[in-house]
């Protein structure tokens, strides 16, 4: 017991702790979202696009973060453009942007001379994370919750049956943009504890855990905000235990989170279904 708790006396551990947290819970959230609207490969095509925005925007000597949103939100903007305006479906479109935006990240990247900094999007640096990213994160994940707080419904209507929530007389077209903002900004904040490669596991494996335990959406993100957060604490404390990487701790144990729900799930694992199967 002791080796469990000795970690969390450091006051890293802890600040590492809260940044975790907060961004495991808006992730988790928005991962509903994701899963639902089937915008997976968005938050793939978003996480990995905002690379050449941080690199510009230390080059230029301006805050890492706008640049990060600002190249996260023109490659969703730039998707949805080239499929309204070609016979390019939207995954392929998402494709094309973002793996061209990335590339041209990684030669951005190489040119930086002081590039210690900026190779930590590439793999998260939670654990020697900065005051002012601290802080930075804290806002930008408590920004994030508060629009889906008071937007949450509108959004839910929107991923779920986009014709109804028009007869509604809500602005679909608004709502689109307001949920690839929340979406830029959540691969924002998780970058910090995660880096750019292993952020979309944040976007995507909660809500999967979710749609295997609960078939109401309010279930669904209770059980996927549970996920995210345990798999947070628990990679963490290997991390730090083991010497080991802490954004691969995470994700694995998200990872292993998602296979025993795979397994199983009550009503959709695959053991129940072998069983009645054998039946």
């Amino acid at each position: 017991m002791s080796a469990l708790i000795a970690p969390w006396t450091h006051g890293f551990m802890v600040d590492a702790l809260v940044v975790g947290l907060m961004v495991a819970v808006l992730a988790a959230i928005l991962s509903c979202f994701v899963v639902v609207k089937g915008w997976s490969l968005m938050g793939d095509a978003v996480s990995h696009a905002i690379l050449p925005g941080v690199v510009i925007a230390y080059l230029v000597g301006a805050p890492l973060v706008i640049g990060a949103f600002v190249a996260g939100f023109a490659c969703a903007l730039a998707s949805g453009a080239i499929r309204a305006t070609s016979r390019i479906k939207e995954d392929a479109a998402m494709g094309v942007v973002f793996s061209g935006m990335f590339a041209v990240g990684l030669i951005l990247l190489t040119q930086v001379r002081s590039n210690v900094h900026l190779s930590h999007v590439l793999f998260g640096s939670i654990l020697g994370i900065e005051a002012e990213d601290f802080w930075q994160t804290l806002v930008i994940a408590g920004v994030g919750l508060m629009i889906l707080a008071v937007r949450g419904r509108d959004l839910v209507l929107f991923c779920f049956d986009p014709g109804q929530a028009r007869i509604a007389g809500l602005n679909v077209g608004r709502l689109r943009l307001l949920l690839l903002a929340v979406l830029a900004a959540s691969i924002v904040a998780g970058v910090q504890a995660v880096g750019v490669i292993l952020v979309v596991a944040l976007l995507i494996t909660p809500g999967a855990i979710g749609l295997l335990l609960a078939d109401r959406f309010g279930r669904m993100v209770w059980v996927s905000v549970a996920a995210a957060c345990t798999a947070t604490v628990v990679g963490i404390q290997v991390s730090f235990m083991l010497d080991a990487s802490t954004a691969g701790s995470i994700v694995l144990a998200l990872s292993a989170l998602f296979v025993a729900a795979l397994l199983a799930s009550p009503r959709h694992g695959l053991l129940r279904r072998r069983r009645t199967a054998a039946g």
